[in-house]
């Protein structure tokens, strides 16, 4: 369902915002294919998270905690570079973003992929859930698609419709100054939770995603078992933002027809 306060301000402020109604990835196999509203555009979402990552990185390298295990880095980089080949089947332009994967020493079940690319896996995910490659792949893969589709961006215009038409003014370029997209993308990433219909969305892309990379979609099942049972002992950093219910298993479940002869007809590595 539409928002009524996003489309009621982007009428108003069309020709100073360029809102738009757009579709960021093609359906997939998985049929996804709900229109998104943006007030923000795709270039100043993406070099919010180009500070924001940029931080990150410049925080873990301090604290000795960036790429720490090599082996981990590059275990990591080679399963998101074989999810990475496959982006242009949701969107063509994935191809030429920079993408950027790093590997953080921390004891959070945790992992991240801001705009345009910008991947954090945390070892605590790797190490305490003890992770297979398609396992981590579905992991990897679900928080792609969520860069893929954009949401951020999306989240970012439902903020600044509900601050009103000052903040979309800010934004159009009237006071640049006081915007922060930075400390936006920030607070999206590890504060605040995607939508429903954003988690469904990137569990379908993610699944489709390992699937075309060689990596067998029955992961994604015992992926989220296991979340589910990091859950049990607290909830980890990665489902604090990345809501789970108990209709998830059986929507991936009714999803493997569609992916597994993607699977089947990907080259094995």
């Amino acid at each position: 369902m539409k928002n009524p306060a996003i489309i009621a301000t982007c009428s108003a402020l069309l020709l100073l915002t360029g809102c738009e109604t757009v579709t960021t990835t093609a359906p997939g196999n998985v049929g996804v294919n709900r229109t998104q509203t943006m007030l923000v555009s795709e270039a100043e979402v993406e070099q919010g998270a180009v500070q924001a990552y940029t931080a990150e990185l410049d925080k873990a390298r301090q604290q000795g905690q960036l790429n720490a295990d090599a082996a981990q880095s590059q275990r990591v980089r080679t399963i998101a570079e074989r999810l990475i080949r496959q982006t242009p089947v949701f969107r063509p332009d994935a191809a030429k973003w920079d993408w950027t994967i790093n590997v953080q020493k921390s004891d959070q079940i945790n992992a991240y992929c801001m705009p345009g690319g910008k991947i954090m896996v945390y070892s605590g995910l790797i190490d305490k859930l003890k992770l297979s490659d398609a396992e981590l792949a579905t992991v990897v893969g679900h928080e792609m698609a969520h860069a893929l589709r954009e949401h951020s961006r999306e989240a970012a215009s439902r903020m600044r419709a509900e601050q009103g038409l000052g903040a979309l003014a800010q934004i159009a370029g009237v006071d640049a100054g006081v915007v922060n997209l930075a400390g936006t993308v920030t607070q999206l990433t590890f504060d605040l939770p995607h939508s429903r219909v954003q988690e469904s969305e990137a569990d379908r892309i993610g699944l489709e995603l390992m699937a075309r990379a060689g990596y067998d979609p029955h992961a994604a099942l015992t992926l989220w078992q296991k979340m589910g049972q990091a859950n049990q002992a607290g909830t980890p950093a990665f489902l604090s933002t990345h809501p789970s219910d108990s209709s998830r298993l059986a929507t991936l479940q009714s999803l493997l027809p569609r992916v597994l002869p993607l699977y089947e007809a990907a080259p094995r590595h």
